[in-house]
């Protein structure tokens, strides 16, 4: 059996065939393709807060890209240039605390990242220009910034990318304080790009998108922890 990869996803207004602007949960598809190329089945799970119980049906979890995190999760109050998702922020949170005490895998992408590091207890920087002076990591409107990353060695990111450090970003807030988190990599400027749980099973948090170039490194790491658990689980189940 294919290991279950759920996806968080939005729901915003879309437009397709006789459709205009109806409400819609979706995902970019690189998402679901990267999944699907590293050997696992992709299930969208749209933003709802009243339980994790879905999680009972998935072998890991990814936290997609998408708005800012609300800065009062972190303590902080919203400057004028950060915009953020209510709905996704609860529903988001309810789904990475369960997957987080059940010991389930987590990849976090760009936004899924700085949630990783706020439920660590961190913060973030709520709009790089005025911390960095450029623009590097969000050049233009749809246009991902590439940059070459520094991983530390011995990380379990240094070990999934091997040579090939480059590195495709598309976000204006940043990773300020990792919390209980390690920062395992960073951008030539300095700002943090990958955080990691060591004492998880597999909990990775990049700030870049791996989905844009379906990296099957990281999502092929993502779907082999997610296999193991499944392994596990069934042994487990069977001792009893």
């Amino acid at each position: 059996m294919r290991p279950i990869i759920g996806i968080t996803s939005y729901v915003v207004p879309a437009t397709w065939s006789v459709w205009n602007d109806l409400p819609s949960a979706l995902v970019p598809h690189d998402y679901v393709e990267a999944v699907t190329l590293a050997g696992g089945r992709a299930v969208l799970l749209p933003p709802d807060d009243r339980d994790a119980d879905v999680l009972r049906a998935v072998d890991a979890l990814v936290l997609a890209g998408g708005p800012d995190v609300d800065p009062g999760l972190y303590r902080a109050a919203r400057e004028p240039l950060t915009e953020v998702r209510a709905d996704r922020d609860a529903g988001e949170l309810t789904l990475l605390r369960a997957a987080l005490a059940a010991d389930l895998p987590v990849l976090g992408v760009c936004r899924g990242a700085q949630l990783l590091t706020v439920a660590a207890g961190g913060s973030l920087h709520q709009h790089l220009p005025d911390v960095l002076g450029h623009e590097r990591h969000r050049p233009g409107p749809g246009v991902y910034g590439e940059q070459v990353a520094t991983f530390a060695p011995g990380s379990r990111i240094a070990a999934l990318m091997g040579g090939d450090r480059t590195i495709h970003c598309f976000h204006h807030q940043g990773i300020a304080d990792a919390g209980s988190l390690t920062v395992t990599g960073w951008a030539g400027d300095g700002l943090p790009e990958t955080v990691e749980d060591p004492g998880r099973r597999f909990v990775l948090g990049v700030q870049w998108h791996p989905e844009y170039r379906r990296d099957q490194r990281l999502f092929g790491a993502l779907v082999d922890a997610a296999r193991t658990a499944m392994k596990e689980n069934r042994t487990a189940c069977a001792d009893r």
